[in-house]
């Protein structure tokens, strides 16, 4: 039950936070939106769960990077060409892929991981009893 409730806790505070990210940005968000910040969220506590916090900090950059790019991918995909929902294009950036995901994106994104490793690492810490998280960038 503990690690469904920090899924759960996890889930829905990911899902929260990129949510609102996206209505203070662009005006707007889509419950695909909720549904794919949480699922980041929960890789951000996880792989570092997975590594006990050992890994340097721009290791677990690069792996939540790209998880976010494939998972953004795969979502726009979906959402945008399969089912037509039109939540976001990227068309009109440079080095993008379908519209889906593009390199000034990923940057943004990467920045924004930084910040997600720091929080579920020290908040299922604090809240959980995980082991807790010793950061270090080398």
């Amino acid at each position: 039950m503990k690690k469904l409730s920090e899924y759960l806790f996890l889930w829905t505070l990911g899902g929260t936070i990129y949510y609102a990210f996206e209505m203070v940005f662009r005006g707007f968000s889509h419950w695909s939106m909720f549904v794919l910040g949480g699922a980041c969220m929960v890789f951000f506590a996880q792989q570092g769960l997975w590594m006990k916090w050992k890994d340097p900090l721009w290791l677990q950059v690069i792996r939540c990077a790209v998880f976010v790019t494939a998972a953004e991918f795969i979502t726009g995909i979906i959402v945008n060409k399969w089912l037509g929902w039109d939540v976001w294009d990227y068309s009109d950036q440079i080095f993008q892929l379908f519209g889906q995901i593009c390199v000034p994106f990923i940057i943004l994104f990467s920045g924004l991981c930084v910040l997600g490793i720091f929080l579920t690492g020290y908040l299922l810490h604090w809240l959980y009893g995980e082991e807790k998280p010793q950061f270090h960038v080398l």
